[in-house]
């Protein structure tokens, strides 16, 4: 674990100068913590507050989450103050998020809707937060009671969070009560990604998938992991991929939903709007689907995204309602109802959970930069993202609801080191929220091959 030489006197004073360029968002995220044992005066109390950088130390601290009542009443101001546009003119989504379902969902947000359950039940899970390269990375880390646990690192993405892998942690930790056995059993570890959530916010350039997957490394051999596996899913899945790709010591595989695996030639046929003369039926109809995502918005969304975060951020910082609008519209959430039947994962709660932890840390612009850093290259591309020089074995699994369902065929001349593929027909770009049980099933087989490897 890390050093740390600094007196109190000097760790108060660092702490009271970082604070004060944050000082609103300050009032939204509060953790008092003890310094950790082994630290000059262990014991003590300091305030820790949310910053987008810290005192340069490898400490892992202890983090609680705690938003402010006036933070919570200011959401709700605003909500009740939205200026609504007027409705737009098709049946449909093509136009955008569409007035009357938005309404409803930012009604219930201002009038029923309780931050504080998901805030106790991310409190319930033990938080952490650590510096690396200069700024805070929160996250949560829960042991599994079993011997010989396998650690696992979890890799949300944009519009996601940590809450969207909430629902698979107890399935992965506690297998025996979920169908798998205690030889199934993992360790979880779900970071925030700097800029998004409860981590700090990047105030450099830089902080690109290859950047966060060397932070990974160093965020598993901090905890003292000397073998572990990773998973992603959206940005998630291209910074496993880099993970893989750079092969840090104890790094035995990733398990990546929505791969990087769309071939050169098939890049070339979107392109021409003409297939590979030797494509298979089922390549053609991954085609197909690509294709059509191009011309139902997907790729304008990704397009804006890249191009121009800060300025989309404005609206999103100012606007609960502006905010909701650009998260729902993503593709992923294209198919959820937000209903009322708690029995089902796809609940209103659910996506204002997601929507507020982006509201009350204001990281829609942050968090949006991740698109920028990606210089424009294609997210499912092979070749953008090297695919053939990953080195350590991958496995894939194509959720059956989800826009993007590459054939074998293309994950196999992506991934050279290719040990599990597998095509469920439940779940989507949100399978871990979605569909947890599937999810972490999924994950038991797919690294059982790597579980007994030194």
């Amino acid at each position: 674990m890390m050093r740390q030489t600094r007196c109190m006197a000097a760790v108060v004073t660092a702490v009271g100068s970082l604070l004060l360029a944050r000082s609103s968002e300050a009032q939204t995220m509060t953790s008092t913590q003890p310094i950790p044992t082994g630290d000059p005066g262990s014991g003590a109390s300091v305030p820790v507050r949310q910053r987008a950088t810290s005192i340069q130390s490898d400490a892992i601290r202890p983090f609680t989450i705690h938003v402010s009542d006036q933070a919570l009443m200011d959401l709700k101001r605003r909500i009740d103050a939205t200026r609504w546009p007027d409705k737009e003119t098709v049946p449909d989504r093509s136009q955008g998020a569409q007035l009357a379902n938005l309404q409803a969902l930012v009604q219930y947000w201002g009038t029923k809707y309780d931050w504080r359950k998901v805030e106790a039940r991310l409190n319930s899970y033990p938080n952490f937060i650590t510096n690396i390269d200069g700024v805070d990375v929160q996250f949560i880390q829960v042991k599994s009671k079993e011997k010989n646990a396998l650690p696992l690192i979890i890799t949300h993405g944009w519009p996601g969070s940590v809450i969207e892998q909430l629902k698979i942690i107890d399935p992965l930790v506690n297998p025996t009560a979920h169908g798998g056995t205690a030889a199934d059993a993992f360790d979880v570890v779900i970071p925030s990604i700097p800029g998004y959530g409860f981590s700090g916010k990047p105030t450099d350039a830089g902080w690109d998938p290859a950047r966060i997957a060397r932070a990974w490394a160093v965020l598993m051999q901090r905890l003292g992991y000397t073998r572990y596996v990773a998973q992603g899913g959206d940005w998630g899945s291209v910074i496993s991929d880099e993970l893989g790709r750079q092969a840090p010591p104890g790094l035995l595989g990733i398990h990546i939903n929505l791969a990087q695996v769309i071939p050169p030639d098939v890049e070339a046929a979107l392109a021409t709007g003409i297939p590979p003369a030797n494509a298979t039926e089922e390549e053609r109809a991954a085609i197909k689907g690509l294709a059509a995502g191009r011309t139902t918005g997907a790729l304008t969304y990704f397009a804006m995204m890249t191009a121009r975060p800060q300025t989309l951020g404005y609206g999103e910082a100012d606007s609960p309602a502006g905010l909701a609008a650009w998260i729902l519209v993503h593709p992923g959430f294209s198919a959820w109802k937000f209903g009322d039947d708690s029995t089902q994962s796809l609940t209103k709660d659910d996506v204002l959970d997601n929507i507020t932890l982006y509201w009350l840390t204001n990281t829609a612009a942050s968090s949006g930069r991740l698109y920028w850093e990606n210089k424009g290259k294609n997210a499912l591309s092979s070749s953008a993202w090297k695919t053939t020089e990953i080195t350590v074995p991958v496995a894939t699994t194509v959720f059956g609801e989800d826009a993007f369902r590459p054939p074998q065929s293309w994950a196999q001349r992506a991934f050279p080191k290719l040990t599990y593929y597998n095509k469920t027909t439940k779940g989507g770009h949100f399978a871990a929220w979605e569909q947890p049980e599937l999810f972490a099933s999924e994950l038991r087989k797919a690294f059982k091959s790597v579980r007994n490897t030194q």
